[in-house]
């Protein structure tokens, strides 16, 4: 991960570093079991369904642009870069609405 912007609280520092990372076990590892995940308009709840979705996306690298602590939970802005139609997308912004120091419950993912 390559950041211009520290990336928040401890729990949103893994989540960046192991996004990245190919090891899908330690990425799940961070999320409650019934964490929801929002991501391009779909919704998924609990572990099994994190998974799925996160077999379906491919690995990107990270750039975070921006972090701001709101009311609402931490929002990190990043610009992502992979092997996705339209990389590197600038903007994309992961609100980390509802976590703990060891858990994430939700995350909505969304420019």
């Amino acid at each position: 991960m390559t950041s211009a912007a520290s990336p928040g609280p401890e729990i949103i520092r893994r989540y960046f570093a192991l996004a990245s990372q190919p090891d899908t076990e330690a990425y799940l590892g961070l999320f409650a079991d019934d964490a929801v995940v929002l991501d391009e308009g779909k919704e998924y709840v609990g572990i099994a369904a994190i998974r799925a979705w996160r077999g379906d996306v491919p690995l990107v690298s990270y750039e975070i642009t921006d972090v701001e602590v709101t009311a609402a939970g931490t929002v990190a802005t990043a610009t992502i870069t992979g092997d996705f139609p339209g990389s590197p997308f600038a903007g994309l912004r992961f609100r980390f609405e509802e976590y703990d120091d060891s858990q994430i419950r939700r995350l909505r993912i969304a420019p």
